[in-house]
C-alpha cells in the first residue's frame, strides 16, 4: 500500500514540471560527457540533484493542512550540492528548486509570502554549505535555516490560523517544527547510514 501511495503522489506531478525535470536531467547527463571543467560540473550536479530533490518531495509521509510535508529526505540532494560546491552555489540551486516547488504545488496568500516560502526558504537550504567538514552538521544548518523562513512567513501571513489567545509566532514555530523537524530527522538518519556517508565523501573528493 505504501508503494501505491508513492506512485499516486508521483503521478500528481504536472506535465510542465516533468518537462522541466526532463530538461534538467538531459542537460546534466550531456554535461557529464563533456570535457569542460568546474562550470559544467556544477551545472551537471545542480541539474541532477534538483531533479532528485523534486521527485523525492512527492514521496510524502504526511501532508499538513496549511502547507508543508514530511518526505523521504527530499532536502538531502540540494544540501548535498551545497556541501560539495559551497553555500553560494547552494543558495542558487535551492532558489531554483523553490521556484520549481511553487510551479508544481503553490500555496498563495500574498506575494511576499510566496517569496519567503518558496525561493527564499529553499535557497536557505544552500546555507548547508557553510560547514563542509561533516554532512550531518551541514544538514542541520540548512534545515534550520529553511525553517526560520517558514516561521517568519507563518507568523506574518498565517496568524489567523493560530488558536485564540495563542501568540502567532509561537503558533508558527510549533506548526513548522511539527513537519520540518521530522523531515530533517529523516535526512539526518539517512546521512548517518555508513554506506551513504561513505558515498557522500567519495563524491566530494572526486569533485574537489
Amino acid at each position: 500500500m505504501q508503494f501505491l501511495n508513492v506512485f499516486k503522489s508521483i503521478s500528481k506531478i504536472t506535465l510542465t514540471s516533468w518537462f522541466i525535470i526532463f530538461l534538467l536531467v538531459v542537460l546534466g547527463l550531456s554535461l557529464l560527457k563533456s570535457k569542460e571543467k568546474m562550470t559544467s560540473r556544477k551545472i551537471t550536479y545542480a541539474s541532477l540533484l534538483i531533479s532528485m530533490s523534486f521527485i523525492l518531495s512527492f514521496v510524502k509521509f504526511l501532508q499538513m493542512p496549511q502547507g508543508g510535508t514530511i518526505t523521504l529526505g527530499s532536502m538531502i540532494p540540494i544540501m548535498l550540492f551545497a556541501y560539495i560546491f559551497g553555500y553560494k552555489d547552494g543558495i542558487i540551486a535551492g532558489a531554483a528548486y523553490g521556484i520549481l516547488q511553487f510551479i508544481q504545488d503553490q500555496y498563495v496568500v500574498h506575494w511576499a509570502q510566496v517569496l519567503i516560502d518558496y525561493p527564499l526558504a529553499f535557497a536557505a537550504l544552500g546555507l548547508a554549505g557553510l560547514y563542509r567538514k561533516n554532512f550531518t552538521v551541514s544538514l542541520i544548518i540548512g534545515g534550520i535555516s529553511r525553517m526560520i523562513f517558514h516561521i517568519i512567513s507563518g507568523a506574518i501571513f498565517f496568524a489567523s490560523y493560530a488558536p485564540e489567545g495563542m501568540n502567532p509566532l509561537w503558533y508558527s514555530i510549533v506548526y513548522n517544527f511539527s513537519y520540518l523537524g521530522p523531515d530533517l530527522l529523516v535526512c539526518i538518519i539517512i546521512s548517518l547510514i555508513p554506506q551513504f556517508k561513505n558515498a557522500v565523501e567519495k563524491i566530494k573528493l572526486s569533485v574537489n
